[in-house]
């Protein structure tokens, strides 16, 4: 069975009260998985991701209903995820009343401390460069290289162009690899 016919019989099982918690459940099993991971590599930490993943899931079930099937189910969800990271980190900044340089040496001590990572020196490299990049590169960095994103889906997600979307995937990568250059 396609995604598309999946989301159909979703969305149309939510539209019914009878078959609203089935739908929510089929919806959770599908997408909850993808939606953390996404999340995870934004905020690096698993307690924060987890909240993050039920604040998107509560909102996705209140705006469920009124999901018109102009973007795929999944780009709605992503745009939301992303949406809540960006607003999480710039409260995070905030809060702590930090700038954004110590509010990534923070997630970088947290790739180090958690049990996120137990790759190699080599992927714990690249992890650590990542977070130095602003959130909206990161997303796009992320949404390319992990997700395998399209442009053209990553444009619907971020409502940005393709053009800008490739210019700041290419810029972030640059980066990346000046960091990683450095350090060897």
């Amino acid at each position: 069975m396609s995604t598309q016919v999946e989301d159909a019989e979703i969305l149309s099982k939510f539209q019914d009260e009878r078959t609203r918690n089935e739908a929510f459940n089929l919806l959770l099993k599908k997408y909850q998985q993808k939606i953390y991971w996404h999340i995870r590599r934004m905020v690096i930490d698993h307690d924060d991701a987890d909240d993050l993943v039920q604040d998107v899931f509560i909102k996705v079930w209140k705006n469920l209903g009124t999901f018109r099937s102009d973007s795929q189910l999944y780009t709605w969800m992503y745009r939301i995820a992303s949406n809540e990271c960006i607003t999480f980190l710039n409260k995070k900044k905030q809060k702590n009343n930090v700038s954004l340089d110590d509010v990534d040496y923070s997630l970088a001590d947290t790739l180090v401390e958690g049990s996120y990572f137990n790759g190699d020196k080599a992927q714990k490299k690249l992890q650590e460069a990542i977070i130095t990049l602003p959130e909206k590169q990161r997303l796009v960095f992320n949404m390319k290289y992990y997700e395998d994103m399209k442009y053209e889906e990553m444009s619907e997600v971020l409502g940005t162009s393709v053009g800008a979307l490739k210019a700041s995937y290419h810029l972030a990568v640059k980066k990346i690899e000046a960091i990683l250059l450095a350090e060897e």
